[in-house]
């Protein structure tokens, strides 16, 4: 029975060193895993960051463009009533270009407008010119793109240019 203990001993004694040994092949295939999740989630970090920077950007971009500063939203504003275009008149203290220029313009459609209701037997229909007029501007306005309206778009900017 001694014997048998010995040998049940020394059974015990293998399995525990094979058990070490697994353990120790286990630690050291987890410690690589573990290394390579580590790789891996710092590239995904990385990329988080590079996709959190692109927002960022995108976002400012936008904030940017709607800022009354770009001119945009005087030029926008200024197409909207007489009233809208007092309040972009002095919204437009800074003299941003694109908003100067739409001032100009809206204010050459309107007296155009005004001067045509003057005479007699066109002002029924007169409106229908400076309406697509300031149709044309508006659209320009919303682009972000100084373009004169036809024909007298160019002599607004010259006569209003103290605006």
């Amino acid at each position: 029975m001694a014997e048998e203990d010995k040998n049940f001993g020394d059974k015990a004694e293998d399995a525990f060193d094979a058990a070490k040994e697994k353990a120790k092949e286990f630690g050291e295939d987890a410690k690589e895993a573990a290394k390579d999740l580590g790789d891996k989630a710092e590239d995904v970090f990385e990329s988080a960051k590079d996709k959190t920077k692109e927002f960022a950007d995108s976002a400012k971009e936008a904030f940017d463009s709607s800022n009354p500063d770009s001119g945009k939203n005087i030029a926008i504003i200024s197409h909207l009533t007489p009233l809208g275009w007092i309040i972009a008149l002095i919204m437009n203290k800074d003299k941003t270009e694109l908003g100067s220029f739409y001032i100009r313009q809206v204010l050459g459609i309107w007296i155009l407008g005004f001067l045509l209701g003057l005479i007699p037997l066109l002002n029924l229909i007169a409106w229908v010119i400076p309406l697509a007029l300031w149709i044309m501007s508006l659209i320009g306005a919303f682009g972000e793109s100084k373009k004169p309206v036809m024909i007298v778009g160019d002599l607004f900017q010259d006569w209003f240019k103290s605006l």
